[in-house]
């Protein structure tokens, strides 16, 4: 069994019953300039416009990325392609100037007008495509927070609206409010807490679903064995539990039989775990568009080939076993996630 051609455009599929039309996988644009470590930003262009070549239509920013340096650099990208991209970014995560690692959320309606401005100016378009609440502010009733950005729609500042790291009963709340045509939250062979809740309703309410991390941060394709030893000293996955020491010596077994099944399809341990991620549309029959962060040219043409290998119902029943054992949250303080509210 060998790999689909890496260069071939990817399918399309819509966010949520009236949102955009996409290609299947996006682009998370995080690492570019935030988070991962050093960049090289030439590569990091060479890897936006390869992206594009390939189908991808979807890029993921967020305000917080770099306190908006992300936003900058993508912009020039995204004034040389405004026709042919959609843009989404996000807000509601506030870091503390003095403090990088304290985070805290803010959902209240000036922040979300304040924060629309600065990313329109940042982003220096018009219009934001896909405008996501990053995190839940739990002051703000739900119904209250998406008010607000459902405000946005009525000026014509933002085109649809997403939630990020929400609940089943969270995602109907706001629904009601205002449609949403996407929910973002991590979703892999190592994180699938999303199952509990919030993917059956947004199958119920079709609402498409964007995974972020559907790599592990890299892990998944054993780009590194031990953050705390292999990654630089500024990288976030230092923080993360599940990839250092007794944790990431215990999780990199897991990875064995994503190892053998990606030799049996003459493929990269990566290209099984997102194979992985994007068989869950079918079977949970809603829009699936992961978005895997890349800098390299050649890796996000990898990315886009998984989307095309089919997994057989016995691979998938074996990989379906890994995340019940691994050891280590995603975060150090979980409660940041909707998980903390299941």
């Amino acid at each position: 069994m060998s790999t689909p051609a890496n260069d071939t455009p990817l399918a399309t599929v819509r966010l949520g019953a009236d949102g955009p039309e996409v290609g299947v996988q996006g682009l998370g644009c995080m690492g570019m300039s935030f988070a991962y470590g050093p960049t090289d930003a030439d590569e990091a262009r060479a890897t936006l416009d390869r992206a594009l070549e390939l189908g991808v239509t979807l890029y993921d920013t967020a305000d917080m990325y770099g306190s908006g340096e992300n936003e900058t650099f993508l912009s020039p990208f995204f004034r040389a392609h405004r026709d042919e991209v959609t843009i989404a970014t996000k807000f509601g995560i506030v870091l503390d100037p003095d403090d990088p690692s304290k985070r805290g959320t803010r959902n209240d309606r000036p922040y979300v007008q304040q924060c629309v401005e600065n990313s329109l100016r940042r982003l220096d378009v018009d219009v934001i495509d896909l405008y996501y609440m990053h995190r839940r502010d739990l002051a703000v009733p739900i119904e209250d927070a998406v008010g607000a950005m459902a405000e946005l729609v009525a000026e014509g500042k933002v085109r649809w609206l997403g939630l990020s790291e929400v609940t089943g009963e969270e995602l109907r709340a706001a629904h009601a409010v205002h449609p949403i045509a996407a929910v973002q939250s991590e979703w892999s062979l190592f994180s699938r807490d999303v199952e509990r809740t919030v993917v059956p309703a947004a199958a119920e309410l079709g609402v498409a679903f964007v995974p972020y991390s559907p790599l592990g941060r890299g892990f998944l394709t054993g780009a590194f064995a031990d953050a705390n030893t292999e990654l630089s000293a500024d990288d976030f996955r230092r923080t993360q539990p599940r990839y250092q020491g007794a944790n990431a010596a215990a999780n990199r077994e897991l990875l064995e039989p994503i190892r053998a099944i990606a030799k049996a399809h003459d493929a990269s341990l990566g290209q099984i775990a997102l194979a992985w991620v994007h068989q869950q549309a079918r079977l949970w029959d809603l829009p699936v568009v992961p978005i895997p962060g890349t800098r390299r040219p050649a890796r996000v043409a990898e990315n886009t080939a998984a989307s095309r290998i089919e997994l057989d119902d016995a691979e998938l029943s074996e990989l379906n076993q890994i995340a019940e054992r691994v050891t280590g949250d995603r975060y150090p303080d979980m409660s940041f996630t909707s998980a903390g509210r299941e």
